[in-house]
């Protein structure tokens, strides 16, 4: 497992490499700001993705990224 600073390091490289710096900063002061509920906002994310897709998406990352 990693340590909290690793973790908290590597999704800050991730948001910045999908959405730049700037749009990176902006997602996690929108985060912290505003009541979340990030179990429900998890549950409400996919549920109109068929399990098949998702698993052939994960699957695609996945291989993708070895």
């Amino acid at each position: 497992m990693k340590s909290d600073t690793a973790l908290r390091c590597d999704g800050m490289r991730v948001l910045s490499e999908k959405l730049g710096v700037v749009e990176a900063e902006r997602f996690i002061a929108i985060i912290l700001r505003e009541p979340f509920d990030y179990t429900k906002w998890r549950q409400d994310l996919f549920k109109d993705v068929p399990l098949e897709t998702f698993l052939e998406d994960a699957m695609s990352y996945r291989d993708a990224t070895i």
